[in-house]
């Protein structure tokens, strides 16, 4: 797991409802010859996918990502610069007779969480990003990541640390990566906006983070597992195009007001684009409780 440590930017808490290969191609003929049958194409059960999957965490392999693709009925794995071609062999071998359900993507970059992290917060000497803002009959919190709340017990809003935003209640990282902190400063504002919904492959969305502010892109994946580089595993994640870099950790996942994911990490960087994943909303709602306004 790589944690970075940033240099603090200053700034006040903003309000979230502003938050607003190509390889060269070799042509071939093919002919056909008398009495020539085409290969099937093998097909595998959800069981075997299943089993294939569980056999891909197995060979502990970081830098990789990994979602049963209903539409191929494989296993996509993704992996990220890191992952040379010995740890592919071993995700395969770990699959054993059925490693033809495995479908292998690249990556550019590394897939790590964020931590540095869309209105800063601060907490711990790290810089993470507010992801949306809840709340549980008369108390306020917001949610943000999971490794962050891990490294910080109290957080404020600006690097000097001299207003208190209030403390880390929970955290869970990794198998998820969410956060709840408490609103304990009665002169800081709260807004809302949003509605708790599931994302969908392909839908448009948006995330914004303190480093990068907001950028756009489109989800690509849902339930994926990603083992980060250096350490840490977590399922159920939301994957997409959007890029983000570290200190983006926390910020929102959205589509107009429908709050959809917070960030957790990813590889590439804003200038080259990249491949991020997100800890979805409503799982986090459950957990805490809580509810998006």
């Amino acid at each position: 797991m790589r944690i970075e440590r940033t240099t603090p930017r200053r700034g006040t808490a903003r309000r979230i409802q502003m938050l607003a290969a190509a390889a060269g191609l070799v042509a071939a003929t093919v002919v056909a010859l008398p009495n020539a049958t085409a290969a099937t194409p093998h097909t595998y059960s959800a069981t075997q996918l299943s089993r294939v999957s569980e056999a891909v965490q197995k060979a502990d392999v970081g830098g990789t990502a990994w979602h049963v693709d209903g539409t191929s009925g494989k296993v996509v794995v993704t992996a990220d610069s890191t992952v040379s071609r010995a740890g592919i062999a071993k995700i395969k071998k770990s699959a054993g007779a059925e490693a033809g359900a495995i479908t292998i993507e690249r990556a550019s970059g590394v897939f790590a969480p964020m931590l540095s992290a869309g209105d800063a917060v601060y907490g711990g000497g790290y810089r993470c990003s507010l992801g949306f803002n809840v709340v549980s009959g008369s108390t306020y919190y917001f949610l943000t990541a999971g490794h962050c709340g891990d490294v910080a017990k109290t957080w404020y809003t600006s690097s000097s640390l001299t207003t208190l935003i209030g403390p880390t209640i929970n955290s869970s990282f990794p198998g998820n990566d969410y956060a709840l902190v408490r609103y304990d400063n009665a002169s800081l504002s709260h807004p809302g906006g949003f509605t708790a919904a599931n994302a969908y492959v392909g839908e448009p969305v948006k995330r914004t983070g303190s480093t990068t502010g907001t950028r756009s892109g489109a989800v690509t994946a849902l339930n994926v597992t990603v083992h980060y580089t250096g350490g840490g595993t977590v399922r159920g994640m939301i994957q997409t195009n959007v890029c983000a870099e570290p200190g983006d950790s926390g910020g929102p996942l959205y589509d107009g007001t429908k709050a959809l994911g917070i960030t957790s990490g990813g590889s590439g960087n804003c200038s080259s684009g990249g491949t991020t994943f997100y800890q979805p909303v409503p799982e986090a709602l459950a957990k805490y409780k809580v509810s998006v306004y």
